[in-house]
């Protein structure tokens, strides 16, 4: 295989695979319809196609189970058509190649097949288990979705929660996922805008970080060129435009290439140097980083693959030797892997002109689990002992199962899933939880190690640490100095939490503003929902803000009202309730009621605490004012985005109160605002300003308000 195919993943490679795709499924299809299954010594020709494929990665593949998976999936589905008007056998067929391209092994294929046997036909998973065993019965159930039948609104979150639970037991469940996702993408143009569009949205917000986080680019890279091209058509377009204008060119990168070749040739070194172009958002976001301009070398990345871990550092002595380094571009992701399995060394040269190219150099073994991650470990679970011929050569030889993920996020995550019972903070928290894309390392004073997401405080380390103890805690000494619970912890940092005992320990209300993992914020809202005394009264917000004395107008008088004889009335903070919003209350102390949003997950945690719901509702006549809304809008960074948003909001007459900015995230990034409103109505148009502002692509309302000066 020449180099550039072992590594070429160009922007165009993407559109020639669907387009392949598109053409080998119809063919697929015509087979399926006109074959039957067979001879068990002859597989049917509808997965002649995959089975050469996987036998590419797996030459001792036994293939029997394939087959059988596809005659039991083409005859359930038989008579069903997708929008697109193919036979639906297409879609299973077309998600077990990219499975099988990736270099899955034999177990997810046969499970890929039958996917959505148990979901859309009579086939049950009884069936399945006795038909292929538990580990492919276990696959199939772990992406099979919940019936909206039986959870209405709540089915999409509560089935990414039960195929997460899954995942933790075998990541190939969300491997099948990815795929199945990948293929539904790739052919989303028959839906209608508005469902594209939402689809994209999950896709943006969960499945992408998601593949991320098991290492699936190969996935993930085409996952976000779709996605793109659908909330962002224009600058999509825009970005096509230059990729196909420096297409047209001569690619300077060749030239540097074939230097870099004469380089480690005459070194005596073993290397296939090929290019490795950027894809459609890559160079987006680059064209915002840069200004706008780029330059020939900007459209791509030199890839050099050497056969072992030594020969990588061998590869960049020479590079460093004979070119101009950029030594702020150096990383070194092999003798410190990211938590997705991710190696390689990452430099940068610069050419006689100037011009500076990037170089990633790694073995082909890390090169195939770069591209595609969990993926690449074949059955990840694999030991000495089993019959499995796809085990890999690094399987556990103790016949233990180990966490191919290694345990991070993917325990985290599903560590305070258990504690989000209703679906809305389920969702919204998994969001918060994969919008974090970089993760820190910080070391307890036992002696221990535990992983957090960039920007954690000690709050989030106390909820890891400690468990629900982490109430006890009252301070903390990073790097034997004395530090506040809300301190932002750095990779590497030493931690030692100090605890109080007592009746008056616990979390106070301010340190919702310094949580910033789900695990915390649940359980801190959770304890501040089970002690109204200290809990309840602190966060909470007046209706309005005191009238100077001589203002004697309504706007004094509350906005909202209860049943409850002699009870004042208050907003709870924790959700900013305006109305329209449907609303509740709860009694707290001093005799007032708490107003929150029906959907605040602290009216289910109250009252799942046998907390008794009060009446209340939204005054009518009154001409009011200071109603505080937290919102959120997520953006591709660029320059004076901050500017033009606070100008946005101030042009609608919404003051702000408090905003936050999150570092950027592969060029994401995060602001929210608390803002007060003159009155309720204003909020959608206040949203839709600020959806106006450029590369802003959504704004929601969350939970959690920014902490102010006063706050």
């Amino acid at each position: 295989m020449s180099a550039d195919n072992a590594v070429h993943a160009a922007h165009g490679g993407n559109e020639r695979r669907r387009g392949l795709s598109r053409l080998d499924l119809r063919r697929l299809g015509r087979a399926a319809l006109l074959t039957t299954g067979g001879g068990r010594d002859r597989l049917p020709d509808a997965i002649e196609h995959i089975a050469k494929v996987h036998r590419g990665h797996h030459p001792r593949a036994d293939l029997e189970a394939l087959r059988r998976a596809y005659v039991l999936a083409e005859s359930s589905h038989r008579g069903q058509m997708r929008k697109s008007g193919e036979p639906y056998i297409t879609h299973p067929l077309a998600v077990t190649l990219i499975l099988a391209e990736l270099g899955a092994e034999t177990t997810t294929l046969t499970a890929s097949l039958l996917h959505d046997t148990v979901e859309d036909t009579d086939v049950t998973l009884d069936q399945v288990r006795e038909e292929f065993g538990e580990e492919v019965c276990y696959l199939v159930d772990g992406v099979t979705k919940l019936e909206k039948v039986d959870y209405g609104a709540a089915a999409e979150p509560e089935t990414f929660r039960k195929m997460l639970v899954a995942t933790g037991n075998d990541v190939r469940v969300m491997s099948i996922k990815l795929a199945d996702r990948l293929h539904n993408m790739r052919t989303l143009g028959v839906m209608r805008p508005d469902k594209q569009q939402r689809i994209a949205r999950v896709t943006r917000d969960v499945l992408i970080p998601l593949a991320e986080r098991l290492g699936v680019q190969a996935l993930k890279t085409e996952l976000e060129d779709l996605v793109f091209e659908i909330l962002h058509p224009e600058e999509y377009a825009g970005a096509r435009e230059l990729i196909l204008a420096h297409a047209a060119l001569p690619d300077p990168l060749a030239t540097t290439a074939d230097a870099v070749r004469t380089v480690l040739r005459d070194a005596g070194l073993d290397a296939e140097v090929g290019i490795r172009s950027r894809h459609v958002l890559s160079v987006h976001r680059l064209r915002l980083k840069r200004g706008g301009e780029l330059g020939g070398n900007d459209f791509g990345r030199l890839l050099v693959l050497v056969a072992e871990d030594a020969d990588c550092y061998a590869v960049l002595g020479e590079l460093h030797t004979c070119f101009t380094p950029v030594i702020s571009e150096f990383k070194d992701f092999i003798a410190a892997p990211k938590f997705n399995l991710y190696q390689s060394l990452h430099t940068a040269i610069a050419d006689a002109d100037g011009a500076i190219t990037e170089v990633l150099v790694r073995t082909r073994r890390m090169h195939r689990v770069a591209e595609a991650g969990v993926v690449a470990l074949g059955n990840p679970y694999a030991t000495a002992t089993d019959t499995d011929r796809d085990a890999p050569d690094d399987a556990d030889r103790d016949g233990e199962r180990t966490d191919p993920t290694r345990p991070g996020w993917l325990s985290r995550l599903l560590e305070w899933q258990r504690d989000a019972s209703d679906p809305d903070t389920f969702w919204t928290a998994l969001r918060d939880e994969l919008a974090q894309d970089r993760e820190i390392t910080v070391f307890s004073a036992d002696g221990g190690t535990i992983g957090l997401p960039a920007g954690a405080t000690c709050v989030d380390a106390a909820y890891v640490l400690r468990a629900e103890e982490g109430h006890a805690c009252v301070g903390a000494r990073v790097n034997s100095r004395l530090a506040s619970m809300g301190t932002v912890l750095q990779d590497g940092d030493t931690l030692q939490l100090l605890t109080a005992t007592g009746e008056g320990s616990g979390p106070s209300p301010e340190w919702l503003d310094h949580a910033r993992t789900p695990a915390a914020r649940i359980a801190i809202t959770r304890w501040l929902a089970a002690h109204p005394a200290r809990g309840d009264d602190e966060p909470q917000a007046p209706a309005v803000r005191p009238a100077p004395a001589h203002d004697a107008s309504p706007a004094a008088e509350p906005v909202a009202v209860t049943d409850l004889p002699g009870a004042a009335v208050r907003l709870a903070r924790c959700c900013t309730p305006v109305p329209p919003d449907a609303v509740t209350g709860f009694l707290i102390r001093g005799g007032t009621v708490a107003v929150h949003r029906a959907e605040c997950p602290v009216v289910a945690r109250m009252t799942s605490s046998g907390r008794a719901k009060q009446v209340v509702r939204w005054r009518t006549g009154v001409s009011s004012a200071g109603y505080r809304v937290t919102v959120r809008a997520e953006a591709l960074g660029r320059p004076h985005l901050l500017a033009d948003l606070t100008e946005a909001i101030s042009a609608e007459g919404v003051g702000i109160l408090a905003a936050a900015v999150e570092p950027p995230q592969e060029q994401r990034v995060r602001h929210t605002y608390t803002v007060e409103l003159a009155e309720a109505g204003a909020l959608p148009d206040l949203m839709r300003a600020m959806r106006r502002v450029p590369g802003v692509y959504d704004v929601y309302r969350t939970h959690y308000p920014v902490a102010t000066a006063s706050g």
